[in-house]
């Protein structure tokens, strides 16, 4: 079993102002920003979004990566669509987030245009295994947070389309590892991969590079 590794963000002191969501201060879309990413986490009662420590992680991870053609599984209302488009304003990219549920696929887009990212967030209503083999060309980041038991079909529908060099996240590897037991297998002995779980938060992030 691979090693999981520890990021640990701030603690904050009961007493300490509660810090903006996106990091920065000062600007009326800054803050319209912050809030509206509030109201998506409290209004996720299937707590289908990731945490907020994983949002900035992937923030952090696009932008440090320079990744630029981005793959997300399983978008939910958003939440971590808006993270990692911000990321990708760093570096001039785009992401599709694609979503089954058509509601929670209407709520994302929806979310995404308030956010002001919809120049750089496309998101696809529909079955990914449909989806997926539409888009064209291919991917230097993928991010996975969906059906747990359908991690390995995934893997095996997306790998051939990432570039040497990119990287394969998935989400819940620890707390839902007994439903993935044959995609962790498939990213621990490929040796196409270096693979390491980190943990932004209590869910846990397996980060795999690609290699050849």
């Amino acid at each position: 079993m691979l090693d999981a590794v520890p990021i640990c963000g701030r603690t904050i002191g009961q007493d300490a102002p509660r810090p903006s969501v996106v990091g920065q201060a000062g600007t009326s879309q800054e803050g319209s920003l912050d809030r509206l990413l509030r109201q998506i986490k409290g209004a996720d009662t299937g707590q289908l979004a990731v945490s907020e420590e994983d949002g900035r992680f992937l923030r952090v991870l696009i932008a440090s990566s320079r990744a630029r053609r981005v793959l997300e599984i399983g978008g939910a209302s958003g939440y971590s669509a808006i993270w990692i488009g911000l990321g990708l304003r760093e570096t001039g990219g785009r992401l599709v987030t694609i979503e089954y549920d058509p509601g929670r696929a209407r709520q994302a887009a929806a979310n995404v245009r308030r956010a002001g990212l919809a120049d750089i967030v496309q998101v696809v209503p529909g079955d990914g295994f449909v989806e997926i083999p539409k888009l064209a060309g291919t991917f230097d980041f993928v991010f996975l947070d969906a059906w747990k038991k359908d991690y390995k079909r995934f893997f095996d529908l997306v790998f051939p389309r990432l570039e040497p060099g990119g990287l394969f996240l998935a989400h819940n590897v620890v707390n839902k590892r007994s439903e993935m037991g044959d995609f962790l297998d498939a990213i621990e002995r490929s040796p196409q991969l270096l693979t390491s779980i980190v943990i932004p938060s209590g869910e846990r992030i397996s980060i795999s590079y690609r290699k050849r």
